[in-house]
């Protein structure tokens, strides 16, 4: 795939991306492709990373490498890594042409980053995920790599929300295969039927403020031989 691409290259390498991305098997293989594709395919872009904001809190969820990887817990948690970031709750792009000039030094610029062009991926009232692409240089990101990136970013966009809903499906198969077996050991353990030991499974779940999930693998662990009290322990 080209690095910069232009023209009928573009359509060819989102295709390709949007390929790859669709691949992937799951939102953190995604993430982590997205980031990848981000530096090849946008004009000047260094770094990348997706980061999460929620209840005032960021943390990176995929990045290229450690400079652009920011937690509130790391050493970069006291910097800024998204100019701008309350912005992106309202508007899809947010573009820094100069870190420097708007008084950044203790943020971008302190890593050696000038240049951030901020793609709005996913946002509600609680939760906004942001890709952001950096550069060294000043004024790095024209309107054409901001109309490149808000293209790739709609495909990213749909890669994650399918990813997302597999991935539930998938924990969906297993907590109901799960909660199957654990119905099955209560039906045999306590000589009830299938309806008498599910709600028996639902009860407990209630009075011990753990999930339906949780407290079934519980008691197939415990029916293995694994540690953990089932229902019928009590």
């Amino acid at each position: 795939m080209p690095r910069f691409p232009a023209g009928f290259e573009l359509a060819e390498a989102l295709t390709s991306a949007a390929r790859q991305l669709h691949g992937t098997g799951s939102p953190h293989d995604a993430m982590n492709a997205a980031v990848q594709l981000a530096v090849r395919l946008l004009p000047e872009a260094e770094h990348a990373a997706i980061s999460e904001i929620q209840r005032g809190r960021l943390r990176t969820l995929a990045w290229t490498d450690e400079v652009v990887r920011f937690d509130a817990d790391s050493r970069n948690g006291s910097r800024e890594p998204i100019p701008d970031r309350d912005r992106l709750w309202t508007t899809p792009v947010v573009r820094t042409d100069d870190s420097e000039a708007v008084g950044g030094a203790d943020a971008l610029s302190g890593l050696g980053l000038r240049s951030a062009l901020s793609l709005r991926l996913r946002a509600d009232r609680r939760r906004l995920t942001v890709l952001t692409v950096y550069a060294r240089k000043p004024q790095a990101f024209d309107d054409e790599a901001t109309r490149i990136g808000r293209l790739f970013t709609a495909h990213v966009s749909l890669a994650l929300d399918s990813a997302t809903v597999r991935e539930q499906l998938t924990e969906a198969m297993r907590t109901r295969d799960l909660i199957g077996q654990a119905t099955g050991i209560l039906m045999e353990r306590l000589n009830i039927d299938a309806a008498g030991a599910f709600d028996s499974l639902v009860k407990a779940s209630q009075r011990e403020n753990v999930k339906l999930r949780d407290l079934a693998r519980r008691i197939v662990d415990a029916n293995s031989g694994a540690s953990g009290r089932g229902v019928g322990e009590r």
